[in-house]
């Protein structure tokens, strides 16, 4: 039998994720370092490093948001994935992660810390499991969803793909 995303959901006891799709946290380092937050000269602590599963289906994404740590995405299941990011000079990329090396997609790709990002299965596909791995941890505190009309205001050439991408 080839698993389903319920399938993965249930058995990796997935939960609902704020920016969309499902995940879970598997890996919180016990060791801590300071950081700065907030662009700001306050520090505080984070764990070194965090990982967790996340899984997005067909007619859901992930949407444009950012955080203040570089994130390595890993592709384990499913069909691609395609993650989206806009830098602060307004280039979009996106990055196919997926099984089909000799096709263009990777296994790996990081999204440099304070990139706006977004993810959604690659058309035709039902759905995508991915893992991904935050350096120093994440942190909620760290976590900014995008604004739509700001990020509009701020990109309007990719004024389309925003929109699809907010909430």
């Amino acid at each position: 039998m080839t698993p389903t995303a319920q399938t993965y959901i249930d058995t990796l006891q997935l939960d609902a994720h704020p920016e969309g799709g499902f995940f879970k946290e598997t890996y919180r380092c016990h060791q801590r370092m300071d950081v700065t937050v907030g662009g700001d000269v306050t520090s505080d602590q984070r764990s070194v490093s965090t990982g967790i599963y996340f899984l997005l289906e067909k007619n859901n994404f992930s949407a444009f948001h950012k955080i203040q740590s570089d994130e390595m995405w890993h592709f384990y299941a499913g069909q691609a994935l395609e993650v989206l990011t806009l830098n602060a000079h307004g280039e979009l990329g996106c990055t196919r992660l997926g099984s089909d090396i000799l096709g263009g997609e990777v296994h790996q790709h990081v999204v440099p810390a304070n990139t706006w990002f977004a993810s959604r299965v690659a058309v035709g596909g039902s759905f995508s499991l991915v893992g991904c791995t935050v350096a120093p941890g994440f942190d909620f505190a760290d976590f900014c969803l995008a604004d739509r009309a700001m990020l509009v205001a701020a990109f309007p050439q990719h004024s389309q793909t925003i929109t699809e991408l907010t909430r």
